[in-house]
């Protein structure tokens, strides 16, 4: 069979040709089709859903790495509160022990004072009676010698005794 001559026009709308053009496409859409159905879109489908199962396994390792963090966050800041408790406490501690350390020395040292006081109040009172004993003697002697200058006569002790005692 000898090929017609070319007639002017497209080729795909000459008539004589569609059967032909129909059984080709009519193949080549069933071997695309079950190249589809079979092939590429399962291969397709299997790396979107196991790109899919790989997001949603890194958003929930994501999500507990998150929750571990804030997990950690919080105690940490747990621990933190309870080293400035100790640390308050220990301050606290340190100030009443400080305060105790200093309320027994000032105690020592108020007891030192006042036993120191008290010696100096006794040798006070002490050198003043012997003053006094002394101021006595020689008022003594001094009122016999201006008597016996004064009358020419010795006063005897006993008269100055008496004198003394009178005015004291």
């Amino acid at each position: 069979m000898a090929l017609p001559a070319p007639e002017s026009g497209l080729p795909q709308f000459d008539v004589q040709w569609w059967p032909g053009q129909i059984f080709w496409t009519l193949v080549t859409f069933t071997v695309l089709f079950f190249l589809m159905r079979w092939i590429f879109v399962p291969r397709i489908g299997g790396g979107m859903a196991s790109r899919e199962d790989k997001i949603a396994g890194d958003i929930g390792l994501a999500r507990k790495l998150k929750d571990e963090a804030e997990a950690q966050a919080a105690a940490a800041q747990a621990e933190k509160a309870e080293a400035h408790a100790k640390a308050r406490a220990i301050g606290v501690e340190a100030k009443t022990k400080a305060d105790g350390e200093i309320a027994a020395v000032r105690a020592a040292e108020d007891a030192k004072l006042a036993e120191t006081l008290s010696i100096a109040e006794i040798a006070i009172r002490t050198a003043k009676e012997q003053s006094m004993s002394n101021v006595r003697t020689i008022a003594s002697d001094a009122a016999r010698q201006i008597v016996g200058k004064l009358t020419g006569a010795e006063a005897s002790a006993s008269e100055v005794d008496t004198a003394l005692a009178g005015r004291s």
